[in-house]
């Protein structure tokens, strides 16, 4: 080990840690800059609510969706990853189970410590806990966690976090162990040593480390494909039942052992996700807070319409979380299709955007703000997006007009556009606002558990569809490249870059900056970068959203934990009162 790379590596790790915290706490004021007290939404911002729970009772989740996947090599959606990585399986490392700018702090998890880097910030090694064990009692190995690594490369199992495949050395290609074939770059010299090799230094691998694909897998219970609807437990939760659209059932893993664990809590001895909830009903519920719904936490944010419900109703608010997210929402063009081949006519749609009415469709100010840029507040020096376009906030249909003109477009097109079904509001945001323009836009909606699957499928998606992106810790690294980097755009399963955008020059800047070793001038050029590629019109930046969940009446130690998008952490929750809770 070389000192100068594990101090390098380590204050790196520090750094990072501390601009989220930054970040958190001021993004949570939003880019208006009046802070936290002058947003109703916001009045729990930080807090944990309900008091420390009590060992016992069933908490119900009432859900409008199924899971994307809960294959921890095909789980890359913020509260999908909370779910698996706080109940069911164990990474590495992970976040601190804490609110606020605490809460971006990495702590141990599976690993005895937060890594061993050398070679540069090349080379990282892991040494796991003692006597750690799966649901059966057998138990966690670096073969384990190994075998997930590989098995995230399979062409069967799309959709999960490629950083592994971004880093490792000698990955291209590479297609998964099925064939008997294994990473030289992933080692694992002993039952409980991993040792990782990447072709270029990563010093803020232990923050990748907190992603599921840095879970274990025991290659005998790996089912492929239908591995997702059976993970095999090493947390602190086992799965009794999952019939798919409708229930999950967790009960207590019996073999995990909270002293080698900081993190979960585990109060509850059942979880029961039901699924497949209209979600105004679940909204109503949830603000009646009766029988069982008093026990109950939401899985999808409030519906923008019930917003009025809960903000003009005090004891209702005082259960509402609303925490920040550090995700980025915009609508993605498909700049390999035409007419969107064509920067005017993209610039046309950027500049036909009417944000102001995506904020209104998506909850108003209380709950959203309008997007100036790709990235995030948070991954800008000051916690605030600059706004390199200068686009009104309203649009400019009459500009984007004159574009389409300058294109041969003058008399308009038509087109589609791809939304969640949570989304439908902004969907007909963006069709009003693209038809003032003269660009006639068909919504086609996708139930939320299906989407990413649907818009990940180049080949039958639409022209445009609305999502958003969050960096997987404070660095440009964990977005830019996963959104506009062409080289890691697949047929099947893709993620990140839906606006399907190959530019040489930014996939040669992207490469330049990763090999900065200076931190903060690698900020600045990711910052530069993002208006350098918002110039060429992939992308129309639209939203940054909070995320509102309103808490059933006996819930208590609930807060929304900044590193998964503001949704509730699952390591701590729990009832203040568990003989009150039932099965629905």
């Amino acid at each position: 080990m070389n000192k100068r790379t594990r101090t390098l590596a380590t204050a790196l790790v520090s750094t990072l840690t501390l601009a989220l915290a930054a970040c958190s706490g001021g993004a949570s004021g939003g880019q208006t800059g009046g802070g936290e007290r002058k947003n109703p939404a916001a009045a729990n911002a930080g807090a944990v609510l309900g008091g420390t729970p009590q060992k016992g009772g069933t908490l119900n989740v009432l859900s409008n969706q199924d899971f994307s996947h809960l294959d921890p090599a095909r789980n890359w959606v913020m509260p999908d990853m909370d779910f698996g990585t706080r109940l069911l399986y164990r990474t590495l490392v992970t976040y601190k189970a804490e609110p606020g700018a605490k809460g971006s702090e990495l702590v141990p998890d599976l690993a005895e410590d937060l890594g061993t880097p050398s070679n540069g910030a090349k080379t990282w090694t892991f040494r796991l806990k003692p006597g750690l064990k799966y649901e059966d009692g057998t138990p966690v190995t670096a073969q384990d966690i190994k075998h997930n690594v590989e098995r995230s490369f399979s062409p069967d199992l799309p959709g999960g976090p490629d950083y592994a495949a971004r880093y490792l050395a000698g990955a291209k290609g590479y297609q998964g162990p099925a064939q008997g074939k294994h990473l030289d770059s992933v080692k694992t010299p002993d039952a409980r040593t991993i040792v990782f090799e990447f072709h270029t230094s990563f010093a803020e691998f232990p923050f990748a480390a907190t992603l599921p694909t840095f879970s274990p897998v025991p290659k005998a219970r790996d089912k492929g494909p239908q591995y997702d609807n059976r993970p095999f437990s090493s947390g602190p939760y086992k799965i009794e039942s999952y019939a798919r659209d409708k229930q999950l059932v967790l009960v207590r893993n019996t073999h995990w052992d909270p002293a080698s664990d900081t993190v979960r809590k585990a109060y509850p001895d059942r979880i029961v996700v039901t699924m497949g909830l209209k979600g105004n009903q679940v909204d109503d519920r949830l603000i009646a807070s009766a029988g069982a719904d008093a026990s109950a936490v939401p899985w999808a944010a409030l519906r923008p319409e019930s917003t009025s419900k809960v903000l003009t109703k005090p004891e209702v608010k005082s259960r509402l979380l609303a925490e920040s997210s550090t995700c980025n929402e915009m609508l993605q063009m498909h700049t390999g299709r035409a007419p969107f081949t064509d920067v005017k006519v993209r610039q046309a749609v950027q500049y036909a955007l009417d944000r102001e009415a995506i904020v209104t469709a998506a909850g108003g100010p209380a709950l959203t703000e309008a997007s100036t840029a790709a990235m995030p507040g948070a991954l800008f020096t000051g916690g605030k997006q600059p706004d390199t376009l200068k686009i009104p906030l309203a649009g400019d249909p009459e500009k984007a007009k004159q574009l389409l003109k300058e294109a041969g477009k003058a008399d308009g097109f038509s087109t589609s556009i791809t939304v969640s079904s949570g989304d439908k509001a902004i969907g007909e945001a963006v069709q009003q606002a693209l038809g003032r323009a003269g660009i006639e836009v068909t919504i086609e909606t996708v139930d939320p558990s299906a989407f990413y699957d649907t818009i990940g499928d180049t080949k039958n998606r639409t022209d445009l569809v609305y999502t958003g992106w969050c960096p997987d810790y404070p660095s440009g690294s964990t977005f830019l490249p996963f959104v506009f980097d062409g080289r890691g755009i697949k047929e099947k399963g893709n993620t990140g870059n839906h606006s399907l955008f190959r530019d040489d020059a930014t996939q040669r800047r992207i490469d330049e900056i990763n090999t900065m070793s200076d931190g903060a001038a690698a900020n600045k050029a990711w910052q530069e970068l993002d208006g350098r590629i918002l110039a060429q019109a992939p992308v129309a930046p639209a939203a940054v959203k909070r995320r509102p969940l309103v808490l059933g009446t006996n819930i208590a130690g609930a807060f929304g934990h900044t590193s998964w998008g503001g949704q509730i952490d699952y390591a701590t929750i729990g009832l203040k009162d568990p003989s009150k809770s039932t099965d629905r």
